[in-house]
């Protein structure tokens, strides 16, 4: 696997650059082939709070996690652990899909690694949709509308772009935005 372990306003060690590749590599076991993309790491340090950020771009799905804690080691096991839930979820998703006669099966290993045992069934329920029409609006407005009604993302019509987009609060107080591509 190809790493790009980078701190953010915070200089990474050697020990810890070894640590998150010793960890990170517990996810080989899930894989048939080997991840031929880079994987990102982010290691960043704000008010005390250890925060890792995780991103594997593997085809047809983007694994990302992050975590923070009081501790960078304990925030690195906490991630790897969120991963490893995220591929026994996406690989039950799968399976199933290809037991239905559709679907790709290459991705992920079938038997003789932890996942055949910790699979976990979730079922996916949607519970509510929403339909409304999308006024044309710039993204200062959206937020502006985003926050008046108390939610962590809106979606929109962006005015400049004649496209739909969406902004969110993130975690850090800040906004984000997605755009088509």
């Amino acid at each position: 696997m190809v790493y790009n372990i980078r701190g953010q306003r915070f200089q990474v060690t050697e020990a810890l650059r070894e640590y998150v590749e010793k960890k990170l590599n517990r996810l080989e076991k899930y894989f048939d082939a080997p991840i031929a993309s880079e994987i990102t790491v982010t290691l960043s340090v704000t008010k005390g709070q250890h925060t890792v950020e995780v991103t594997i771009p593997l085809v047809g799905v983007m694994l990302r996690a992050e975590e923070r804690s009081d501790d960078m080691y304990a925030s690195i096991d906490l991630v790897v652990d969120k991963l490893e839930r995220q591929i026994r979820k996406h690989k039950t998703k799968v399976n199933r899909k290809f037991r239905q006669g559709s679907g790709s099966k290459a991705l992920f290993r079938e038997e003789g690694s932890a996942v055949s045992v910790l699979e976990e069934e979730d079922e996916l329920e949607l519970v509510r949709t929403k339909r409304f029409t999308l006024k044309p609006m710039d993204v200062e407005e959206a937020i502006l509308q985003m926050n008046m009604i108390g939610h962590n993302f809106f979606v929109f019509s962006n005015a400049e772009s004649k496209e739909v987009s969406v902004v969110y609060k993130r975690s850090d107080g800040k906004y984000g935005l997605i755009e088509q591509g």
